[in-house]
């Protein structure tokens, strides 16, 4: 496994890390989180990822099931505030209230007593910047999170937080990235290298459709089946982008490689980019991906060419 320093941190993570956005308490049973999880340690993977949101909560108390009893300072633990919580009207955004009583809610279901990453999930228009900022860095201070970043905001909106931080700046950044959704080449990986924030990928493989299992159809017990997980995908499977899929399989093979790993090597190409998050439904699924590396400058390149070809979508809008 490749570590990589998350931005101007000492720490290091590593190039894949797993994810339970759509699955863990949600389409995956519990036993089979904790197979997924501590094969995924096994294997050299250190960063695992969740959120307060993710399977209304379900996520972090499943992980926090198969963590238990692993040492805590083996891996780096990150999750996310912002999205609604709960009916109420401050159960959602990035105010003081909402940013300490999620933090506090989400280190119970984790069975933990702090964070290693905590991020703000989307930006809060309706919430003075500097309240926010400050209340990231007073969690910091009390040692509940060691450092924390942002999901999905701008170049602007980095900078302003940067500006605005007196102790804790934001480390590290979660946007999605994959051969469809390249919106932070634009700028966002250049302010992050400047600022010093690290980059944690998302959605590398684009729901899994660049792994190629769906270029056959519909198989049996997959994400596309399951209209619980399946809404983000339509994006992704337009007649236009299944033509580049098919260009990468065919490089995937030629370049003996599996879909994935390629589709992983092309985020992990870029110097910016720390950590690429992956999702799993099985032990097989995590044994493959953590395969994945940087590929070798003529493929990466032909993976360039044909992504100018592809769809473009932008998931963190």
């Amino acid at each position: 496994m490749d570590y990589r320093t998350l931005g101007r941190t000492g720490v290091k993570v590593s190039a894949i890390s797993l994810g339970g956005w759509l699955t863990f308490g949600n389409t995956v049973e519990t036993d089979t989180t904790k197979k997924i999880a501590r094969r995924a340690l096994d294997l050299g993977v250190n960063h695992i990822d969740t959120a307060d949101v993710y399977a209304q909560g379900q996520c972090e108390t499943a992980l926090g099931s198969a963590l238990a009893g692993v040492r805590r300072s083996s891996y780096v633990l990150g999750s996310k505030v912002f999205w609604p919580t709960g009916p109420g009207p401050n159960d959602r955004g990035l105010s003081r209230k909402h940013i300490m009583e999620s933090c506090a809610a989400s280190l119970a279901r984790l069975k933990t007593d702090y964070l290693d990453l905590y991020y703000c999930h989307r930006y809060d228009p309706d919430v003075p910047l500097d309240e926010t900022v400050r209340a990231m860095e007073d969690l910091v201070s009390q040692g509940r999170v060691l450092y924390w970043g942002v999901s999905c905001w701008t170049s602007v909106q980095i900078r302003d937080a940067m500006k605005l931080s007196m102790h804790h700046a934001p480390s590290v950044n979660q946007p999605p990235y994959n051969v469809f959704d390249r919106v932070i080449e634009k700028d966002v990986l250049a302010t992050c290298a400047k600022s010093g924030l690290g980059v944690v990928v998302w959605s590398p493989l684009a729901q899994g459709v660049l792994t190629g299992k769906y270029l056959n159809g519909k198989p049996k017990g997959s994400r596309l089946g399951d209209d619980k997980v399946n809404k983000f995908m339509d994006k992704y499977l337009t007649p236009e982008a299944t033509a580049v899929v098919k260009k990468l399989a065919a490089l995937a093979k030629e370049s003996k490689r599996t879909m994935g790993q390629l589709a992983l090597g092309y985020c992990l190409r870029r110097p910016e980019v720390t950590s690429c998050i992956v999702g799993a439904t099985s032990v097989e699924q995590i044994e493959e991906n953590v395969k994945a590396a940087e590929l070798p400058k003529d493929v990466a390149a032909e993976v360039e060419r044909i992504a100018k070809d592809a769809p473009l979508v932008n998931s963190g809008a």
